[in-house]
């Protein structure tokens, strides 16, 4: 019986994704809050909260406006050591905030922030009354800060998404392909992330191309819950 032709390990690269302004994609999923990002230093308050799903493009944001602002980026669960260390010279940017917050630490970076006339941007999935926050002083903080919802990505944004996703991989695709993958997979930029490198890894241990034929495969298994591809 003839044996299976071997099949290539890709390595297990790390992909870094495109995180700058002319990267992004913006569409009517995250218009508002790309232009809250574009408006600033002209924000009607000293906090921003950028809430949305997995995947949304809050981090690509966050990123372009810590390039913008000179900002740094601090951990959410030991916001009050760091904020010690930085001494508030610059904006803050906390990524995840509703992930282990440190609470009494957001608390005092705030006032701090408000106190220099600067500004802090948070990310979350979340809207920050549903992060469970304890502390009453913080929680009315939270409600004066101005915060923007990014919508479930639509047609257009999926598309532009997925093509990028490809390309940060040095990956070309055809439209064909990509507008499949629009139409069958489920409406979240963190499932196109899941399928991209899943069809990359694919296609690399197949040696082929990403084709509509591996496409449709790579999606029926995602459909079937399996964990790993055995294409």
């Amino acid at each position: 019986m003839p044996s299976d032709p071997p099949r290539q390990i890709p390595l297990d690269l790390a992909h870094r994704p495109g995180h700058s302004r002319e990267e992004l994609v913006v569409s009517d999923a995250n218009r508002q809050a790309v232009a809250l990002i574009d408006a600033w230093p002209d924000w009607p308050v000293p906090v921003v909260v950028l809430a949305g799903p997995a995947g949304s493009g809050k981090s690509h944001l966050a990123s372009i406006w810590a390039d913008a602002a000179n900002a740094v980026f601090i951990d959410a669960d030991r916001i009050e050591a760091e904020l010690e260390e930085a001494q508030l010279e610059h904006p803050v940017a906390i990524d995840d905030a509703d992930m282990a917050l440190d609470e009494h630490g957001l608390f005092h970076l705030i006032n701090a922030a408000r106190a220099a006339g600067t500004q802090v941007l948070l990310t979350s999935r979340r809207f920050p009354s549903a992060w469970g926050v304890k502390l009453p002083d913080l929680a009315s903080r939270l409600k004066a800060a101005a915060t923007v919802e990014i919508l479930e990505p639509d047609d257009h944004l999926l598309a532009a998404v997925i093509t990028k996703l490809f390309a940060d991989r040095q990956v070309q695709v055809e439209p064909h392909v990509v507008q499949f993958l629009v139409r069958r997979i489920e409406r979240s930029l963190s499932t196109a992330i899941d399928v991209v490198e899943r069809l990359d890894r694919a296609a690399l241990e197949q040696k082929s191309r990403i084709t509509r034929a591996l496409a449709a495969q790579t999606v029926t298994t995602l459909d079937s819950g399996q964990g790993d591809l055995d294409l």
